[in-house]
């Protein structure tokens, strides 16, 4: 009987060690999930922060390349206009002098023998500077009966005129002239205007 006595304390002891054994042993199972569960989230919040990154780089360097394609592109219209417009100020320069041939074209009678070899040489003077602005895309604004643009034309006066429809220019003093389209020097000319 104290076999059996034994054998059972034996069989308690065991069955005590047993259950405290299967605690500890399921509480390093649970702490083994929970930090492989914690590893796993942090190693997701870091590949999600990783991506995060790699995303916004992308975006900063599509945006670095949508801002130097926009400085290329302005880079080469400034150089085309500074290559269309760089004889703007030259241009605005000979003007008077094709004014003065042209004024001198006028004075000059047709009927005058003496005069005529003058005039031929005015003429032929005045026509090569006029080829030459046609080569260079200068082109004279000579808006005589046509209606008044303030952007080509500026007013000297205005003059009451029944024959013609108020606001047309009905005399130029001065041509206005562009160069590649853009406005040099605007026409001088006088408005019609209601009576």
């Amino acid at each position: 009987m104290q076999d059996e006595v034994n054998s059972g304390d034996k069989k308690a002891a065991d069955s005590s060690e047993t259950p405290s054994e299967d605690t500890a042993t399921q509480s390093e199972k649970i702490n083994a999930e929970i930090v492989e569960e914690l590893l796993n989230d942090d190693a997701l919040t870091e590949t999600d922060n990783l991506q995060e990154q790699i995303s916004n780089a992308n975006d900063q360097v599509l945006r670095i390349q949508a801002e130097m394609q926009n400085m290329r592109r302005r880079a080469e219209r400034d150089v085309e206009n500074a290559h269309k417009f760089a004889l703007d100020r030259f241009t605005a320069e000979l003007l008077p002098v094709v004014d003065n041939l042209e004024r001198a074209l006028g004075t000059i009678e047709d009927s005058d023998k003496a005069q005529q070899a003058v005039f031929t040489g005015l003429e032929l003077t005045l026509k090569s500077f006029f080829d030459v602005f046609a080569r260079f895309k200068i082109e004279a604004i000579d808006p005589a009966g046509q209606p008044f643009d303030a952007d080509l034309h500026q007013a000297v006066s205005m003059v009451p005129n029944p024959d013609v429809e108020p606001n047309t220019v009905i005399e130029v003093f001065q041509k206005g002239y562009t160069l590649n389209g853009r406005l040099v020097r605007p026409a001088m000319v006088v408005v019609s205007k209601a009576s």
